[in-house]
């Protein structure tokens, strides 16, 4: 009876994703190698053909990465590392933020919403025209082959700004450094870029025509779009 209650007791050992194992060879990769901040690791064509996956299953390790602060991903140079981490340090705090990312999601869709309709609302000429300036550098961004980051950061500002609500910009100032994780995320996956700058288009639009309904509904359209990354799933 106590061998079966102790059978009992055990459950299936939940097995790891391909790209949690992908991080784990990387910083075997970057410990046997003893690579230090600043430098590079191999091109991510060279790096896949190593690990034996396509590029696209990499990328999604290399973000895991970045959004932890370990590698820099910047367009053109590749990745370079930021610090060198334990990899039992990296995958606790890979478990951590996966675990915040609902909250996060659920934090954006109760503020950001809100901060739509109002800027429907309250926008000025000149509030138009910041939104507009950051609709066309996260173009230009993503037509040079980056991810339009910069530009997501500046349109998301604008918007906020556009509401004039002193304390739900100061909620969002709060809650930045965790909203850029999931931009990060987000803009890493494979086509995403190019659909959040049509998504901010039409939160633009509405804000434009200054119809407060549209903007929210646009809003909520976007922060579901962007929160379907593959460290949810």
């Amino acid at each position: 009876m106590a061998q079966r209650a102790k059978h009992g007791t055990l459950g299936k050992v939940a097995r790891p994703r391909l790209y949690e194992q992908l991080m784990e060879q990387i910083l075997g990769y970057v410990e046997a190698e003893q690579l230090g901040p600043g430098d590079h690791l191999p091109a991510e064509r060279d790096l896949a053909e190593r690990l034996g996956v396509s590029r696209a299953t990499l990328a999604q390790a290399l973000v895991a990465l970045e959004v932890l602060g370990v590698v820099d991903v910047q367009h053109g140079t590749g990745a370079v590392l930021v610090y060198r981490p334990a990899i039992a340090t990296v995958l606790r705090q890979l478990r951590e933020h996966q675990n915040r990312l609902p909250e996060i999601v659920e934090a954006r869709s109760t503020l950001e919403v809100k901060l739509a309709g109002l800027a429907a609302e309250r926008r000025t000429d000149a509030d138009l025209a910041a939104i507009e300036h950051a609709l066309g550098v996260m173009e230009a961004e993503i037509k040079d082959g980056g991810r339009g980051a910069g530009g997501d950061e500046l349109f998301h500002e604008a918007v906020t700004a556009a509401a004039h609500s002193g304390v739900l910009a100061q909620l969002m100032a709060f809650i930045s450094e965790m909203v850029l994780e999931t931009r990060i995320e987000s803009l890493g996956q494979p086509g995403r870029p190019e659909r959040s700058l049509q998504s901010h288009g039409l939160i633009a639009a509405a804000i434009r025509e200054q119809n407060p309904v549209a903007a929210a509904a646009a809003m909520q359209a976007h922060i579901d779009l962007v929160s379907d990354v593959e460290l949810l799933k």
